[in-house]
């Protein structure tokens, strides 16, 4: 099986030729590069965000699957209810996790790898992800004195050097929220997407643990070029409920709010279903680059139980 490190490691589309990566739609959302050049795009937050970790970069034409760190320490406590990436044309994905191991060193910015991300996930965003607003009284504490770690994936397929700033804001609060809640990862790892095939599905998932009784409140679909569709069902005593049903856009990875919230018990199986269409003429596998494919949706849930970021992933082998 892959490294958890590095299969995190989302490759998502190639965003220059999509028309860049927004954070959202709307007159705040970020805004991509106009034109290729030189210059980092200018950035106004939208009303009540503020910047938590973000860096500038540069990539020489043709500079593919290239990845930038910074690393953060956060101050004071904070209490997260809000976030958004700042995604201009070039930046892949963005993936902010806490320091740990391998991620952990000075604060700054460094040349890094897709391998290189703390275990304890805080945010991830790909092409066109959409805001997150945590339900009321629910966010993502941030320790006094813990160092945060920004990765991001970068991309150039154009002939000219373009110039960016990708970064993370918030929206924040310094006292404690009535439940602190997590992002964990539902799917499978290792997999083959057949040539020449329209309609593969890869399935993976788990059955709840023992402790594991959560309250759901947003789905993240995350596949790569060749997905077209992603299914979450949630299995209990016989009876599927419908978690997630649509099809999935390259260029709209967004964030699903569930409405109402979706009450997740011991025994319970989370089940995923990603359908791909592969007419490359040759067999995809697993993997982080874009040239390959992933099967995961992040789950938003609460209470966090700081169980592992890769919880729900082929343990029943679907």
């Amino acid at each position: 099986m892959p490294s958890m490190r590095m299969a995190i490691g989302f490759a998502v589309l190639f965003a220059i030729g999509c028309g860049g990566g927004e954070g959202g739609g709307g007159a705040d959302a970020p805004k991509a590069i106009d034109a290729p050049g030189t210059q980092p795009d200018a950035f106004v937050p939208p009303a009540g965000y503020t910047r938590l970790v973000g860096r500038t970069w540069t990539l020489p034409a043709g500079a593919l699957d290239t990845y930038r760190c910074v690393r953060l320490t956060v101050p004071n406590d904070t209490y997260i209810t809000n976030i958004i990436a700042q995604a201009p044309a070039g930046t892949h994905h963005t993936v902010l996790s806490i320091s740990d191991g391998s991620t952990q060193g000075a604060d700054g910015e460094y040349n890094c790898d897709v391998s290189e991300l703390g275990m304890v996930m805080l945010y991830a965003s790909g092409v066109g992800t959409s805001p997150l607003d945590f339900p009321t009284g629910v966010g993502v504490k941030v320790a006094a004195g813990t160092q945060v770690h920004l990765n991001l994936h970068l991309f150039n397929a154009t002939d000219v050097a373009i110039s960016g700033d990708s970064a993370i804001l918030i929206k924040s609060q310094a006292t404690p929220p009535a439940m602190l809640a997590e992002m964990v990862f539902a799917g499978r790892f290792v997999f083959g997407i057949p040539s020449n095939n329209t309609n593969y599905n890869v399935v993976g998932g788990c059955t709840v643990p023992i402790n594991g009784n959560y309250t759901l409140f947003a789905v993240w679909p995350h596949m790569h070029q060749l997905a077209n569709h992603q299914k979450v069902e949630l299995i209990r005593g016989g009876q599927t409920t419908v978690l997630h049903d649509n099809p999935f856009a390259f260029a709209e990875q967004n964030y699903y709010l569930k409405t109402p919230e979706v009450s997740v018990q011991v025994g319970d199986e989370i089940r995923v279903t990603c359908t791909f269409k592969n007419n490359t003429g040759s067999v995809v596998t697993f993997g982080d680059s874009s040239n390959k494919e992933m099967c995961f949706a992040g789950l938003y849930r609460y209470p966090a139980r700081n169980a592992g970021l890769f919880e729900c992933t082929d343990q029943q082998g679907f």
